[in-house]
């Protein structure tokens, strides 16, 4: 069984895949935060702006194996079949907390590429095409090898130099947004100012709320 709470056709908007046409499937449920507000505080993920509880978003529901809802995915693609080979994003919440080699099997069998948002708290199964790990405050993480590590940045406990000698192709900082928050900190001079100085690091900012969608 696999819970989602919502599935929709978008542009990718952050990181090394920006501008990306793909399905997004969002998985209920986190590992670091309840997404309850009542609990923010507490959470090793203060900062989240996802609501990614319950199944009652578009497109989400209950989905009783990897068929169902591989088919439930590809039923969203938009794309023409102009030679671009179609993405599936699975993103949450924690997506590894539901995410597995059936569903990963499954979408390959539709020839979709995978891609996996993921906190790094939970070791990734085989088969993904492109792992972005992010990690959040002074959480363990397990998983230390992927294309990108994308930081939202500053977090006082998850420095960029702590994990700037791990097993990844790309290396990206993201402002914090904590506009949802009722924050006033001006988080994107901090990181841009860090990439500037530290180039290993390059600058990731979330597109698609400039540009509008979703």
């Amino acid at each position: 069984m696999y819970s989602v709470k919502e599935a929709f056709y978008s542009l990718q908007g952050e990181g090394g895949q920006a501008g990306r046409a793909s399905v997004f499937c969002r998985f209920s449920g986190c590992n670091l935060w309840s997404g309850r507000e009542a609990d923010r505080t507490a959470a090793a993920c203060r900062f989240c702006d996802t609501d990614f509880r319950g199944t009652d978003g578009q497109n989400g529901g209950r989905f009783a194996d990897a068929q169902a809802l591989a088919d439930h995915l590809v039923a969203l693609w938009q794309g023409t079949s102009d030679g671009a080979r179609p993405q599936v994003i699975f993103t949450g919440g924690e997506p590894l907390l539901q995410l597995d080699e059936a569903l990963i099997e499954a979408m390959h069998e539709r020839e979709f590429d995978i891609a996996v948002e993921t906190n790094g708290t939970l070791a990734a199964p085989a088969g993904i095409d492109w792992l972005c790990v992010s990690p959040k405050g002074d959480t363990p993480l397990v998983q230390t090898r992927g294309d990108e590590l994308k930081l939202v940045h500053p977090q006082p406990d998850a420095p960029p130099e702590r994990f700037t000698e791990l097993d990844f192709r790309h290396f990206f900082l993201q402002p914090m947004d904590t506009s949802p928050l009722g924050e006033a900190r001006d988080t994107m001079a901090a990181t841009v100012a860090y990439c500037l100085a530290h180039p290993r690091w390059r600058l990731s900012i979330q597109a698609h709320k400039i540009a509008g969608i979703d």
